[in-house]
């Protein structure tokens, strides 16, 4: 190769690598409906396509409502039933243990009744949450003398 200086008129040889890129483009949505650009465009796919789409997403989201609408009522259902059953039992329970110590089994009818008094006082007892401490920092005081108190 020489050394020689180019000039404006004097171009360079080609090169004999030449590269070709591909440009490739993804698109995607989530949920029934496409955005409103591609739902235009079914218009001129499918007759009335748009509509069609907006109809089965509505239909769509009245059954989902339907089905949750289903789900919560039968678990409230449900909670009444349990506590229906577990009160009928307590009952006899309670009546079987006074029915006991009627019988002379006073021991075991006491027993009885106080157990199932106490699983219903358990069971609807009402909690109340403890209050939270906050643990104060004074001035001129370290974490060691901070005390907690109720807010």
């Amino acid at each position: 190769m020489t050394n020689r200086k180019r000039n404006r008129n004097n171009p360079p040889p080609p090169q004999a690598n030449t590269s070709i890129a591909t440009v490739t483009q993804s698109v995607s949505f989530t949920g029934p409906l496409p955005p409103p650009g591609l739902l235009a465009r079914y218009n001129e796919v499918i007759p009335n396509g748009a509509e069609r789409i907006m109809a089965m997403a509505e239909r769509q989201s009245a059954h989902r409502e339907a089905l949750e609408t289903a789900v919560v009522s039968g678990n409230v259902a449900s909670q009444a039933r349990g506590s229906h059953y577990a009160f009928i039992i307590c009952l006899v329970t309670i009546l079987g243990g006074f029915a006991l110590i009627a019988t002379g089994k006073s021991i075991y009818g006491i027993s009885a009744v106080i157990a199932s008094l106490e699983h219903l006082s358990r069971r609807y007892k009402v909690r109340t949450p403890h209050p939270r401490r906050v643990f104060v920092l004074r001035p001129g005081w370290d974490r060691s003398t901070a005390r907690a108190e109720l807010p």
